[in-house]
C-alpha cells in the first residue's frame, strides 16, 4: 500500500523492469516436493519495493527477503533483529545502535551501517510513525561499518515501537545504493538480507514467484518468537501460485497441489472443514478491519458532505452478510481504533444505524451538489470478500440515484491504480475496499490509514490540520488515561470529515494442508520462515 506519485504506465513499467533484468545467477536445481511449499496468497504481487506500496502481500514479499532492526515478539513487543545492541543518553536524545555479526546482502557484501541510515530516511518520506521520526531527528548517521546514531530534537520514548511497526510500510532495511532514491520510485531490485531469496530466474509474473532458502543468513540465537527471535527457514523453496478462481484453489489443496490457501470463502469452509487432510487457522487472533477509502481529490468526495453521505448510507451488517455469510465471522465496528485495541471508543458515533439510513445519505448528497458525476469503485474479482462488498456497495449507491460503475480487476490491478490521483476520465478512482489487522489500528502514530496529513498520505490523501495536530500529541502524551482521552478528540473530528469508512471486523481462517506445520501468526505479516512440511 503506498505512495507514488506516478501513473499507472510508469509504475507498469518499473515492475516490468524488476522482472525482466537478466538474473546474476542461475536457478538453483529444484528442491524436492517435500522441501517445497507451494501457497496462493490473498491477490497477485505486482508490486515489489515494500516502503513505495503498503500492500500486505508486498509486506509479506519484503518480510521474505528483507531483515529488520527490531521485530514484534508475540506479546507485541519490539526486540532487536538486526540490531545486536543498542543504547540511549541520559537526556533520551541520543540513540546509538550496532548492528549484530554475520548480517549479508545476498549479493555476498555485507550490511553496513550505512544501509540502515539510507533505509530509515527513505521509509520516513512515506510511513506516517517514520514522518514522525523524520520530523524530531536532528541528525541521522553512521558511526562506523557497525554502529548508527540517532540523534533528536526532542524526546521520542516511542522509537523502538516505531522501528518495529507492523503498520505498512514496515522499516525493512535495503541497501543504501536501493535505498539512496526517493521513496516515491520502486526499487527494482529484490536484494535483501532476509531468510530468503526471491528468485529472478524462476519468476512468472501473472503465474507465479519462487523464494529459496539463504543459505548464508545467520539467525538470532533465540528462539522463534511471534516476527522476533531466530528466522529459521526450515524448507528449501517457496514458491507463490497465482490461481484467481477459488473453486481451482480449493481443488488444488485437497489434491497436494498447492499447500496453503490464504483467504477462502466463508462458504468453502464447510468443504475444506470436512477434508480429513485440510486444516482451517486464524493466523492474526485479532482479527481484521475491513473498511472504504474515499478520494478526497475528485469530485463527489472533495466535498465534506458527500462523505458523510456515505456514513449514512453504510449498511456494515448486510455488506458483511454479503462478505462473509455466517454472523460468527464478523461483527460491526464503528471506532476508528478498532474493536479490540486500548483505545477503542463510541465517540462521535451516533451516525451509525443498523440498516442504515439510505435517506439521509440521500439528503446530504444534494447538499454537496452532487451532479451525477460518476463514481468508480475499484472491485479486486480474485478477493471474493472485497469483491462481494463492492458490489453491495455499489447497489445501495445507486439505489439513491447516485452514478456508480464497478471497475472490475484483480488485487494487483487496484493497488496499480489506486494510486493515480488524476480524475475518473484519467484512470482515477473514488472508493475502494480494503482491510488491516485490527491490532494496527490502535496505533495512530504507525498507521497510515490513520493519518489526515494530504499529499503525504495514503491513497485517499484525507486533510485535516486539526486531526494532525492531535495525532502528533500521541508520542508526547504520558499515561494510558491521557492516551484514551486524546483518541476521543481525534476519533470525534475523524467523524466530523470523515477520512475513511469503517464497514466491520472479521476473522478469516486460512486454509492449510495438515502437513504443512509452524505458521506463525502475527498481525500483517505471514512470515515463510519456521513453517515446514511434514
Amino acid at each position: 500500500m503506498r505512495i507514488s506519485r506516478r501513473d499507472l504506465v510508469k509504475m507498469g513499467l518499473a515492475a516490468g523492469t524488476a522482472l525482466s533484468m537478466p538474473s546474476a545467477a542461475r536457478a538453483q536445481a529444484a528442491p524436492t516436493a517435500a522441501r517445497t511449499v507451494r501457497m496462493v496468497k490473498g491477490g497477485d504481487l505486482r508490486v515489489f519495493d515494500p516502503i513505495f506500496s503498503a500492500a500486505l502481500i508486498t509486506a509479506d514479499h519484503g518480510a521474505a527477503i528483507y531483515d529488520t532492526l527490531f521485530s514484534l515478539d508475540s506479546k507485541l513487543m519490539p526486540q532487536p533483529q538486526m540490531v545486536g545492541k543498542w543504547d540511549v543518553s541520559n537526556d533520551k536524545k541520543t540513540y546509538t545502535f550496532e548492528l549484530r555479526d554475520g548480517l549479508g546482502w545476498h549479493d555476498g557484501s555485507p550490511v553496513t551501517a550505512a544501509d540502515c541510515v539510507a533505509s530509515i530516511r527513505r521509509w520516513g518520506q512515506v510511513a506516517p510513525g517514520g514522518q514522525l521520526l523524520m520530523d524530531r531527528a536532528k541528525d541521522i548517521s553512521k558511526k562506523d561499518d557497525k554502529t548508527f546514531t540517532v540523534t533528536l530534537k526532542e524526546r521520542l520514548g516511542l522509537l523502538s515501537d516505531i522501528l518495529a511497526t507492523v503498520s505498512t510500510p514496515c522499516l525493512f532495511i535495503m541497501r543504501e545504493k536501493d535505498a539512496s532514491g526517493p521513496a516515491t520510485e520502486q526499487v527494482t531490485a529484490n536484494i535483501g538480507s532476509g531468510p530468503f531469496k526471491f528468485n529472478e530466474a524462476l519468476a512468472k509474473p501473472g503465474a507465479s514467484f519462487t523464494y529459496d532458502r539463504n543459505d548464508q543468513y545467520v539467525p538470532r540465537s533465540e528462539a522463534p518468537d511471534g516476527l522476533a527471535g531466530g528466522k529459521i527457514a526450515k524448507v528449501d523453496r517457496v514458491i507463490w501460485d497465482n490461481i484467481a478462481d477459488e473453486q481451482t484453489a480449493i481443488a488444488a489443496l485437497q489434491s497436494g497441489e498447492i499447500d496453503y490457501f490464504e483467504q477462502p470463502s466463508i462458504d468453502l469452509l464447510p468443504m475444506i472443514e470436512s477434508d480429513p487432510s485440510l486444516e482451517l487457522q486464524v493466523l492474526d487472533k485479532a482479527g481484521e478491519d475491513m473498511y472504504l477509502r474515499v478520494n478526497f481529490l475528485q469530485k463527489p468526495f472533495d466535498n465534506v458532505k458527500a462523505r458523510q453521505a456515505m456514513l449514512h448510507l453504510i449498511d456494515q451488517e448486510s455488506i458483511l452478510r454479503a462478505a462473509f455469510g455466517d454472523p460468527q465471522y464478523f461483527q460491526t465496528v464503528t471506532s476508528i481504533f478498532g474493536n479490540g485495541t486500548l483505545y477503542s471508543n463510541d465517540e462521535n458515533t451516533g451516525w451509525y444505524k443498523k440498516g442504515g439510513d439510505p435517506e439521509r445519505a440521500k439528503q446530504l448528497f444534494k447538499e454537496a451538489g452532487y451532479a451525477g458525476e460518476k463514481v468508480v469503485i475499484l472491485q479486486p474479482t480474485n478477493v471474493a470478500t472485497f469483491s462481494n462488498a463492492s458490489q453491495i456497495l455499489a447497489a445501495a449507491l445507486r439505489k439513491i440515484g447516485v452514478n456508480a460503475e464497478l471497475a472490475p480487476s484483480d488485487w494487483g490491478g487496484i493497488v496499480a491504480r489506486r494510486a493515480n490521483k488524476g480524475p475518473i476520465e484519467n484512470g482515477g478512482w473514488s472508493l475502494f475496499i480494503t482491510s488491516d489487522s485490527d491490532f494496527v489500528f490502535g496505533d495512530p502514530v504507525g498507521q497510515v490509514t490513520l493519518a489526515a496529513n494530504g499529499d503525504k498520505g495514503w491513497y485517499g490523501w484525507p486533510t485535516n490540520d486539526e486531526y494532525e495536530a492531535l495525532r502528533a500529541q500521541w508520542a508526547d502524551v504520558g499515561t494510558l488515561e491521557e492516551r484514551k482521552a486524546l483518541a476521543r478528540k481525534m476519533q470525534r473530528i475523524w467523524w466530523d470529515f470523515v477520512g475513511d469508512l469503517r464497514l466491520g471486523q472479521f476473522f478469516s481462517p486460512v486454509a492449510r494442508r495438515k502437513t504443512l506445520t509452524g505458521l506463525i501468526g502475527m498481525p500483517t505479516i505471514v512470515p515463510m520462515w519456521n513453517m515446514q512440511k511434514v
